[in-house]
């Protein structure tokens, strides 16, 4: 009688593997360079810290600020190049002497191939070093999305508080 349910338990297990590959296609990676362009002190700010500050500047490295972002996504690192995306999410800084972060991000793409899709990016930013973020999940085109991000700060200028951030994603995805 154990080898009857032995079998079942196979057969049952091989169709609805069989199913759920004809039914998401087959895992495929997808290499992206994004860059951020991420305006935090200007009118055009598009990182704000949270509940905002008293004296109009931000402090990223303190213990338990929180930021809201929604940075224009481009193909290129030029302030200029063609906006693909949107990053909206929050930033926690989450260490004691304030170089790591906490990135709950959404990458919303809002134009080109990826048009309505997402990448979900979540996890901690160590800030030193290699920042490798892991990607946790996505919509559209990049449905059961996982991999990673990594993290680059290309060009900052501070009188304009603007920065350019280089990532490169790497993601599996159906």
């Amino acid at each position: 009688m154990a080898p009857n349910k032995i079998t079942l338990a196979l057969i049952l297990f091989l169709t609805i593997l069989t199913y759920s590959n004809a039914k998401l296609g087959y895992l495929k990676e997808t290499q992206l360079t994004v860059y951020y362009q991420d305006y935090s002190g200007s009118q055009n700010t598009t990182v704000i810290e949270i509940p905002g500050p008293s004296n109009g500047t931000q402090n990223f490295f303190k213990f338990g600020s929180m930021f809201c972002s929604d940075d224009p996504i481009t193909e290129g690192a030029d302030e200029g190049s063609t906006i693909i995306a949107r990053g909206r999410g929050l930033i926690v800084t989450t260490d004691l002497v304030g170089i790591s972060h906490h990135v709950m991000l959404s990458v919303v793409f809002i134009g080109g191939e990826y048009n309505g899709s997402s990448i979900e990016v979540y996890g901690n930013d160590p800030r030193t070093g290699a920042r490798e973020v892991p990607v946790v999940g996505g919509t559209g085109k990049f449905r059961l999305a996982r991999g990673y991000a990594t993290f680059a700060t290309v060009s900052f200028d501070p009188v304009r508080s603007y920065a350019v951030i280089q990532s490169n994603m790497t993601v599996l995805h159906y």
